[in-house]
């Protein structure tokens, strides 16, 4: 079988036209904590009221408070070594030392196995089924033949949305019927991909609250069925995080890494009315690289999470004229 083309270099036209999109949706949320940015660079010192409104609006924008002072901090070490004379220079270094921090992280799916599993949790409300079902699609793009797995088997409306979205990506669904062990559904799947030569293999799973200690030791259960079948598997393990809730998020990563160990995070819903700075903080809190990024409901309302576009995006003024 020819090795899947590398994403890199699969459609950079569709690529930039999501972000694109994506810093159109972020301009109504943006335009407050964009004026404040606007006002603060475009002062004319270095002094101590800027350094404060400084971190006060990247506060605003959810970037939380230990980014905030970290950025600050490292920005007026620069200051103090000459090498930022105004506010103005202080805005390049601010997005350059953003983007060298983020780009620590590893950030490409892991979607290397015989197949490869990718393991979607959430709660309830998140955007788990939809990310999925676009998820799948964006793979497909990319010249991959993913399965996907209806492992939240306690609502037949769940096993249903995702034969919807299934169909929508152009994609096959492994789903038994309401009520059936969700183990028994991912070791299914993931025979049926051997069987059928295709792969990755992506398992939705019941949505939960991260507080129902019960509900987090069956989602243990099911790794431990992936496990005997690949001691490597799950190859990734997705907390799917709705951007709205924004610093509230942390708990519910927390929780999840504890339980079952998370690769990466898919944020979705990066719409007008969400603190997309959101992303900065749990990043530095938690160090769990964010890796997808959603923004609507369509199909193509995906992608994988670009630090430099995101910055760009967050950071871009000329809107707040």
């Amino acid at each position: 079988m020819n090795a899947p083309p590398n994403p890199e270099d699969t459609a950079p036209a569709e690529r930039q036209g999501f972000w694109k999109r994506f810093s159109k949706t972020l301009e109504a949320g943006r335009q407050s904590y964009v004026a404040d940015l606007k006002e603060v660079f475009g002062r004319p010192a270095l002094d101590a009221a800027f350094w404060d409104d400084l971190e006060t609006t990247l506060i605003a924008a959810d970037a939380g408070v230990p980014t905030a002072e970290r950025v600050v901090q490292d920005l007026r070490r620069q200051a103090a070594g000459a090498h930022l004379r105004s506010p103005a220079d202080a805005l390049g270094f601010l997005k350059a030392d953003l983007v060298r921090e983020m780009e620590k992280r590893p950030r490409a799916l892991k979607l290397e196995g015989a197949p490869a599993v990718v393991l979607v949790v959430g709660v309830n409300g998140s955007g788990k089924t939809t990310t999925i079902g676009k998820l799948a699609y964006l793979l497909r793009r990319e010249g991959r033949r993913p399965l996907l797995a209806a492992g939240d088997t306690f609502r037949a409306a769940a096993i249903d949305q995702l034969r919807l979205w299934g169909e929508r990506a152009g994609v096959e669904v492994v789903a038994h019927q309401p009520g059936s062990d969700p183990g028994a559904v991912a070791f299914d799947a993931v025979q049926a991909a051997r069987a059928r030569g295709v792969g990755p293999v992506i398992i939705d799973t019941a949505g939960r609250l991260h507080t129902r200690t019960d509900l987090m030791e069956e989602l243990r259960k099911v790794r431990r069925v992936l496990q005997r079948l690949d001691p490597a598997s799950p190859q990734e393990v997705l907390a799917v995080l709705d951007a709205h809730v924004g610093q509230n998020s942390a708990q519910q990563v927390k929780v999840f890494q504890e339980a079952i160990g998370l690769t990466g995070l898919a944020v979705t819903k990066m719409d007008g009315s969400a603190r997309a700075g959101v992303v900065l903080s749990i990043e530095a809190e938690l160090s769990v690289p964010v890796k997808l990024v959603g923004i609507g409901e369509g199909l193509e309302d995906l992608n994988r999470f670009d630090p430099g576009q995101y910055l760009d995006a967050l950071l871009r003024m000329e809107e707040a004229g």
